[in-house]
């Protein structure tokens, strides 16, 4: 009895494919070749044996692009800068220094850029 809950019992790891791709079709090339494949693959952002396969089946690659929208790099970098000023507030404030008028004010301003980036946000996720 122990030994068949032993057997059923999940050891952890990666789960197991429902196709295994472990089959090797070797190709002869030249160097230059070899370079090129690799190149495309690298644009086609697919691993080489990826791009070989789908090269082979399908005569095409259906290139996966990353570029993101510039909304969101625009929001990424409001997010980055905002980040900024704020470690730069919390790292004075943890000190012994006070804040000064302006930075008060700047910090207010920041606060307020924040609700507004949170909405432009919720926005763009409708």
């Amino acid at each position: 009895m122990e030994q068949q809950e032993k057997s059923t019992k999940n050891k952890g790891g990666r789960p197991r494919k429902a196709i295994k791709k472990d089959k090797l079709i070797p190709v002869k090339c030249s160097a230059y070749e070899r370079r090129v494949i690799v190149a495309k693959a690298k644009s086609a952002d697919v691993s080489t044996s990826e791009y070989m396969r789908e090269i082979a089946l399908n005569g095409k690659i259906d290139r996966r692009e990353k570029a993101l929208p510039p909304e969101v790099l625009q929001l990424t970098a409001m997010l980055n800068h905002i980040a900024a000023n704020l470690n730069q507030i919390a790292k004075k404030r943890n000190g012994i220094e006070e804040l000064t008028a302006y930075e008060r004010a700047n910090l207010k301003i920041q606060s307020a850029e924040l609700k507004q980036l949170a909405v432009n946000i919720k926005l763009h996720l409708q």
